[in-house]
C-alpha cells in the first residue's frame, strides 16, 4: 500500500521543490521537474503485480481526517480499476514530462509549468486512488484548476498563440479558452457534486467500499422516492460528462488545444478526460446492484444515457474531425469521439447480466489503448507543428522528407486509432462494438460502426495533410528562412518512439492485455463485490467474426477515399466540394460544429451581456434617476438621506443573497428533491 501513497505524494513534493530548484539552476529545475513523475511513475508500476493477482484485492489504508458529526477518512483504495488508472497516468505523463524538457526549452513561464504539471499529475492520481468521493471530487477540482492554469498558458494572449480560423471563422485567445474549460466543466462538477450529496444523505458514507458493501441498505431505501435514482444518475453523469467533454458539454475540448503541445498529450489525451471514464466505471456496481439484484428499474437510467451520450458524442465529433483544418483540434475532436466509445462500452455492461465484465472491460481497455496512441498523435503533432510554425494542416504537406521519425510514430499511432490489427486499437474498438451486438442493442451498433467509418477517412486524411503531397508555402517559407526543417529535440522524438513501441507491444498481446483486465474485473466485481452475473446464451452466429468483418470493411469504406484524395492526391477535395451545394452545406454544418457552440455562445455568453447590459444601464440607471434627481426634488433632504441609506443597504443585502444562491443553489436542490 505504500507504493499507493507514494505514487499520489511524489508530484505533490515536486510541485514543493520545483520554485526553489529554479534559483539553484535551470537544468537542476528541469531534471527535478522529471524526476518527480519518474518517481511516480515507477511506484505505480509496483502495484502491477496485484493485478495478476487480483483475488488479494480490493486493499484500503486510510487515516482519521474528520470523526465529528460523521467519519470522513483520507485514504487510498487500491483495486484494479484504480491500479491501470493509477499507471496511465503516472507512466504517460512520465514520458510527456521527458518530451517537454525539448519542447518547452526557452519558455519563459517554464517554472509555472512544471509546478502545474506535476500538481496536475499529483491531483490526477489523489482522483483515481481516493478511497472516498470527497477526495475524489478534491482531485477532481484541482485537476480542472490545473487544466485551466496549462490551457492558457500563453496567458499574454499573443497573436501566434490564437487558435481557430482561418478567417472569415473567428479566432480565439489561450485565455479564453482556459475560460471555457474551466467554466463548462465546472457547470457539470457542480451537478455532481448534488448527486454526491444525495447519495451521502441515503447512505451515510463517502467510502467506495462502504457504498458498495451497504448498496444493499441504502438503495431500496432511495428507490422508495419515485424519480430519485433517475435524477441520481443525471446528477452524477454530469460531472463525468463535463470532464470527459461528452455531448452536450462537449465543446471545451477543441479550444483547449491552446495550451502547448504537451498539455494537449497530457491534458487532453492520456489524463484529465479519462477521469470522467473512470468515475462512471467506479459507479457502475451502484447502479447495476439497483437495476439487477434490488429491482428498480430507474437504475437502468444510469447505464442507458451513458450508452447514449458515448454514442451521439462519438459520431458528433467524427464529423467534425473530418473537415478539421487544425492539426490538434482534429485530433482533439478524435479524443471526444474515442471517449464516446469508452461511454459506449460502460454503458452496455448494464444491459444485461451477461455484459457486466465484459462491457466494463471493453471501455477501460479501449481507454489504455486510447492514451497510449493518442498521446503519441500529439506528442508527434506537437513536434509537426514545432517544425511548420503553423497549426493548420493545409499549410504543411510533403513533412516526412524531413521528419522521418515523426512520421513514422505517428503513422503507427493513427493505425492503431483506425483500429488496423493487431495494434490495440483494433481488439479494444471491436471488443466495445461486441458488446453493442451482444446486448441487441442495434442502434448503437450501427452508429458504432458508421463512427468507425469517419474515424478511419478523417485518420488518413490527416496524416496525408500533413506527411504527403507537395510542400505548401508555409513550409517553403520556413526553408528559406531556417535552412532546413528537421527532426525536434532527441527527447521529442524519443519519448514518441517509446509510445510507438508501446503500442506494438501493447498489439502483438493484445488479447491477453484484455484478458488480464477481464480476470481482475471479474474477480472485483463478482468476488469482492459480490454481483450477480450470469452467462451469455448461445449465438446462432460467430459475433466477434461478425463484427470484425464489419469493422473492417468500415476502416476500408473510410480510408480508401480518403487515401486516395490526399495521400495518391487524384483529386482535389476544395474541387469536389465546389461541385455540389449538398456537400457544402453538409460541410458548412460540419464545420460549423452542428452550430452547438454558436447556440451556446449566442443562449449563454451573449444572452448574459444582454442581461448584464439591461441591468446596468436600465434597471440601475432608472434606479439612480429617481433616487438622485426626482425624489429630492419632491421629499425632504433628510427623507432623501434615508432613502440612500436603505438603496445601499438593500443593495448589499440583495448582492449577498445572490450570492448566496449562486453557491448554494446545487444544495437547495438537493433538499428540494430530497424531501419532495
Amino acid at each position: 500500500m505504500k507504493f499507493a501513497w507514494l505514487c499520489i505524494l511524489f508530484p505533490f513534493i515536486g510541485v514543493l521543490c520545483i520554485p526553489f530548484l529554479a534559483k539553484i539552476n535551470p537544468r537542476i529545475r528541469n531534471a527535478g521537474a522529471v524526476f518527480f513523475p519518474c518517481l511516480s511513475a515507477l511506484s505505480s508500476l509496483m502495484l502491477m503485480p496485484y493485478l495478476f493477482n487480483p483475488e488479494s484485492l480490493p486493499m484500503e489504508s486510510s487515516y482519521i481526517w474528520l470523526s465529528s458529526p460523521f467519519v470522513i477518512e483520507f485514504g487510498v483504495l487500491v483495486d484494479p480499476l484504480s491500479i491501470i488508472l493509477a499507471n496511465v497516468v503516472a507512466v504517460i505523463s512520465f514520458l510527456i514530462t521527458v518530451y517537454s524538457l525539448g519542447y518547452m526549452k526557452g519558455d519563459p513561464g517554464i517554472t509555472r509549468f512544471w509546478i502545474l504539471v506535476n500538481l496536475f499529475i499529483g491531483s490526477m492520481l489523489l482522483l483515481v486512488l481516493s478511497n472516498n468521493l470527497l477526495f475524489l471530487f478534491v482531485g477532481w477540482k484541482l485537476v480542472g484548476l490545473c487544466s485551466y492554469g496549462l490551457i492558457g498558458h500563453y496567458y499574454r494572449d499573443e497573436e501566434k498563440y490564437w487558435i481557430g480560423g482561418p478567417p472569415p471563422t473567428k479566432f480565439v485567445t489561450p485565455t479564453h479558452c482556459g475560460l471555457k474549460a474551466l467554466i463548462v466543466t465546472s457547470a457539470g462538477d457542480l451537478i455532481m457534486l448534488g448527486g454526491f450529496l444525495i447519495v451521502f444523505y441515503y447512505s451515510g458514507t463517502l467510502n467506495l467500499m462502504q457504498l458498495y458493501q451497504t448498496s444493499s441498505q441504502w438503495i431500496p431505501e432511495m428507490a422508495k422516492t419515485p424519480g430519485i435514482i433517475v435524477l441520481v444518475s443525471i446528477l452524477l453523469l454530469a460531472g463525468p460528462i463535463g470532464k470527459s467533454a461528452q455531448f452536450p458539454l462537449h465543446e471545451w475540448l477543441p479550444e483547449a488545444m491552446a495550451g502547448p503541445g504537451p498539455v494537449s498529450a497530457l491534458i487532453h489525451a492520456a489524463t484529465m478526460v479519462k477521469s470522467g471514464v473512470y468515475l462512471v466505471a467506479r459507479l457502475i456496481p451502484l447502479f447495476y446492484y439497483g437495476y439487477w439484484v434490488s429491482g428498480s428499474g430507474e437504475a437502468a437510467a444510469f447505464f442507458i444515457i451513458t450508452a447514449w451520450v458515448g454514442a451521439i458524442t462519438a459520431f458528433v465529433a467524427a464529423t467534425q474531425g473530418a473537415v478539421a483544418l487544425e492539426l490538434k483540434k482534429a485530433l482533439a475532436f478524435s479524443t471526444v469521439s474515442q471517449i464516446g466509445y469508452m461511454w459506449i462500452g460502460l454503458g452496455m455492461s448494464g444491459f444485461s447480466q451477461s455484459l457486466l465484465v465484459s462491457g466494463t472491460t471493453s471501455g477501460i481497455f479501449h481507454l489504455v489503448s486510447h492514451a497510449v496512441f493518442k498521446a503519441c498523435l500529439f506528442l508527434c503533432a506537437g513536434s509537426v507543428i514545432h517544425a511548420a510554425h503553423s497549426i493548420y494542416m493545409n499549410q504543411m504537406g510533403a513533412m516526412r522528407k524531413y521528419m522521418k521519425l515523426t512520421w513514422i510514430f505517428m503513422t503507427i499511432a493513427a493505425l492503431c486509432l483506425m483500429g488496423i490489427p493487431p495494434l490495440p486499437g483494433f481488439w479494444s474498438k471491436d471488443a466495445i462494438i461486441l458488446s453493442t451486438l451482444e446486448a441487441h442493442s442495434i442502434p448503437i451498433f450501427t452508429i458504432a460502426v458508421i463512427t468507425v467509418m469517419l474515424t478511419s477517412f478523417y485518420t488518413t486524411r490527416f496524416i496525408g495533410m500533413v506527411f504527403y503531397g507537395p510542400e505548401s508555402e508555409q513550409v517553403k517559407h520556413v526553408q528559406e528562412k531556417e535552412g532546413h526543417i528537421h527532426e525536434a529535440y532527441k527527447t521529442m522524438w524519443g519519448a514518441c518512439g517509446v509510445l510507438s513501441v508501446i503500442i506494438i507491444v501493447f498489439g502483438i498481446i493484445g488479447p491477453r492485455i484484455e484478458h488480464l483486465i477481464a480476470s481482475a474485473f471479474r474477480s472485483n466485481l463478482i468476488g469482492s463485490i459480490n454481483l450477480p452475473i450470469s452467462e451469455g446464451a448461445a449465438h446462432p452466429a460467430d459475433y466477434r467474426l461478425l463484427v470484425t468483418v464489419l469493422s473492417l470493411s468500415a476502416v476500408l469504406m473510410g480510408a480508401i477515399p480518403a487515401f486516395i484524395l490526399y495521400i495518391l492526391k487524384k483529386g482535389d477535395p476544395s474541387e469536389i466540394l465546389k461541385k455540389s451545394s449538398f456537400l457544402q452545406i453538409i460541410h458548412q454544418f460540419f464545420w460549423r460544429r452542428w452550430f452547438i457552440d454558436g447556440f451556446y455562445y449566442t443562449a449563454f455568453v451573449r444572452g448574459t451581456e444582454k442581461l448584464a447590459d439591461i441591468v446596468a444601464h436600465t434597471l440601475e440607471d432608472g434606479w439612480d434617476t429617481v433616487i438622485h434627481h426626482k425624489l429630492p426634488d419632491i421629499i425632504t433632504r433628510r427623507s432623501y438621506n434615508i432613502l440612500i441609506r436603505l438603496r445601499t443597504e438593500t443593495d448589499d443585502l440583495l448582492y449577498n443573497l445572490a450570492y448566496i444562491l449562486i453557491i448554494f443553489i446545487g444544495l437547495i436542490a438537493v433538499i428540494f428533491f430530497t424531501f419532495l
